[in-house]
């Protein structure tokens, strides 16, 4: 899987840090989300999924392989 993060869309809500905090993280100066691991395991995939879904500016997207 890949996980990506549209940096010019996130308004940094936050929500994708609480639904996967190992994946996800905010800059210290704007809070706009970063991914902290773009290639995560397998079974990371329902979390990163989650965080996608819950993003309230459509910012986050996994691409499953």
């Amino acid at each position: 899987m890949k996980v990506f993060v549209d940096q010019d869309r996130c308004i940094a809500s936050g929500q994708c840090v609480l639904a996967a905090a190992d994946l996800f993280d905010q800059r210290d100066e704007d809070g706009v989300a970063v991914v902290l691991d773009d290639n995560p395991p397998d079974h990371r995939l329902a979390d990163a999924h989650n965080a996608a879904a819950g993003c309230p500016a459509m910012a986050i997207t996994v691409e499953d392989w």
